[in-house]
């Protein structure tokens, strides 16, 4: 009987684990594997032995010292203000209602998943000396001698700030959706006028979003290296930029493996932190997700005198946490500073001078000419596509069987599981890149489609999991099992179940890997092998040697491309929702 009872119980254990088998034979071949030859060839000299002789140069190295340095600052203050300016964003859209929710984050979704490089690039004619702002200064005598705003620490943090500002703002607002307004009712009830409510309730439970957008937006942040190498000077250097120049000028490997190994390590530092004080189900978006140590009395006193300052005679700071005017005012203003680049990139694309200036000279098509007729741009824009639809494919099927184990684990694996589902997003992508450079050079992958889409696909695959794990959560198991009852396969329900009900969240996870991969810059410069280049990788070179009007021409290509995907699903599902609103 008790055979009988243990082999069943082993069956079902293996159905649970078989839909997640997949995805971890793939991020340990090309995840884990790369990652451990980058701590192993860090400590290990030219004869094989273990060695602390490239830790010990850093140490002795001032250069260093200052990059790494340069590094956490910037990343800090990125995450501080990406967070405090995108806070009052994320509660305004928390308090409407689902139709004008949706519409409000097409516009931060489009800015969100616009290149970096285009964002950058249009920051560099905004904040250069000849640039827009500057040039709109002089002419109406506010400044008499400008000087660039870029490159500079101040254009570093605009750009990196104004990349970050929707991560921060998309990640806070499911746990700020998850808030129960009755608590704030109750309070207010009970004498709490709305500012104490507002401090003593809705912002601790608010708390695990806001720890998520901070730690995502630092992490994404250690790893950057495109906006201070273009709007910043070497003072402003970080680590990410020494790892590429330690491979593509020194040629020296193992100094970039242990860079790369000393942001790993501050990464995951940062990321177990992270989840001891807050848990790592806040990341899917989870609202029950909470502080694991209740909050003291003093935090508690500290949270309540705040809220009564601000609400005393509802001064300056109380009606900002209201849903006013002024709120809505805020919201549109970082809206329309997000757009502002693609505003800026349009019609400096149309320019008919040879050279970028402000404001464009005459109108002309030559430089979408120049783009659509050269045989180099052409055969980037045709690579990136193709291994952007394979990269979704892959890392959308993947991540929808990881995603489903998850929901059929024993709990005490749940959390192992979507951390180790969640490592290549934690991991900055610099040490991934670098780590699958190593391991493709030996297996004659560099400067192929196979090796950048296998490279994608590892960075697609925490975003898929965790949107197919929101998704999941909501889902109503109880026709899986009536059907089960009735007899259907596994493979039958997911057909024409699960996938079914699910359909919208599938969409945007095969439209979220698709742009993942459409934008991805660091794996290509690793992997491409200066060969076949991807279209960020053709703009990354270009804006090196000269930046040029064809350069407009190719974001604004790229926006349009991005915005399409962006806004067709959000067009089809709002018209699906007027259409059963008329039935």
């Amino acid at each position: 009987m008790s055979s009988s009872f243990s082999s069943s119980a082993a069956k079902k254990s293996l159905r649970a684990w078989l839909p997640a088998l997949p995805c971890f034979v793939f991020l340990i071949c090309f995840f884990c594997v790369p990652v451990v030859e980058i701590l192993q060839t860090g400590m290990v000299n030219a004869d094989g032995h273990a060695t602390l002789d490239q830790f010990r140069r850093m140490t002795n190295d001032l250069v260093f010292a200052k990059v790494l340095g340069n590094t956490f600052l910037i990343s800090g203050l990125t995450a501080l203000l990406s967070v405090a300016l995108g806070f009052p964003v994320a509660y305004f859209l928390s308090q409407l209602s689902d139709s004008f929710r949706e519409r409000w984050m097409i516009w931060i979704m489009v800015p969100f998943w616009t290149s970096y490089l285009v964002k950058t690039f249009a920051w560099i004619l905004m904040l250069s000396k000849t640039g827009i702002l500057l040039t709109l200064a002089a002419s109406l005598g506010l400044v008499d001698d400008p000087h660039a705003l870029a490159p500079s620490m101040l254009g570093v943090m605009i750009g990196m700030v104004h990349a970050m500002l929707p991560l921060a703002v998309i990640n806070m607002l499911p746990i700020m959706r998850g808030v129960n307004a009755q608590l704030l009712q109750a309070a207010e009830t009970l004498g709490a006028n709305r500012s104490i409510a507002f401090f003593s309730v809705f912002l601790p439970m608010a708390g695990p979003g806001i720890a998520a957008a901070g730690l995502l937006v630092f992490i994404t942040s250690l790893g950057f290296f495109i906006l201070p190498a273009l709007l910043g000077t070497p003072k402003e250097t970080m680590v990410a930029q020494l790892v590429i120049s330690a491979i593509n000028d020194l040629f020296n490997l193992p100094y970039a493996a242990a860079l790369s190994t000393i942001l790993l390590i501050f990464a995951v530092a940062v990321f177990i932190l992270y989840d001891k004080l807050v848990g790592l189900s806040s990341l899917s978006g989870d609202a029950r997700a909470a502080p694991k140590k209740n909050s003291s009395a003093a935090t508690t006193a500290l949270l309540i005198g705040i809220g009564r300052l601000c609400g005393n005679g509802y001064g300056a700071a109380g009606p900002v946490l209201q849903k006013v005017k002024g709120l809505k005012l805020y919201s549109l203003l970082a809206v329309a500073l997000l757009s502002l680049p693609i505003v800026v990139v349009f019609p400096i694309a149309f320019t008919n001078s040879p050279f970028l200036s402000f404001p464009p000279q005459g109108f002309s098509l030559r430089w979408f000419e120049a783009f659509i007729f050269s045989p180099v741009w052409q055969a980037s824009f045709l690579r990136s596509f193709g291994v952007a639809i394979v990269t979704a494919l892959a890392s959308t099927a993947l991540g929808v069987g990881a995603a489903l184990a998850l929901t059929r684990l024993p709990p005490r694996w749940t959390k192992p599981v979507f951390a180790f589902l969640l490592a290549p997003l934690i991991v900055p992508r610099i040490v991934v890149a670098v780590g699958l450079f190593y391991l493709f050079s030996r297996m004659g992958l560099v400067g192929t489609d196979l090796g950048l889409t296998i490279g994608h696909t590892v960075l697609a695959i925490p975003y898929v999991v965790v949107t197919m794990a929101a998704a999941l959560k909501r889902f109503d198991w109880r026709l899986d099992d009536a059907a089960r009852i009735l007899g259907a396969s596994a493979f039958a329900r997911l057909r024409t179940i699960q996938l079914p009900m699910m359909i919208g969240s599938v969409a945007a996870a095969l439209q979220m890997a698709f742009i993942i991969s459409f934008d991805e810059l660091t794996i290509a410069i690793f992997v491409s092998g200066g060969m076949k280049n991807t279209l960020p990788k053709q703009m990354w070179d270009d804006m090196i040697l000269q930046v040029n009007p064809t350069l407009a021409a190719v974001s604004l290509v790229m926006v349009i491309v991005i915005a399409l995907l962006v806004l067709l699903p959000a067009f089809y599902k709002m018209a699906r929702r007027r259409t059963h609103a008329i039935h």
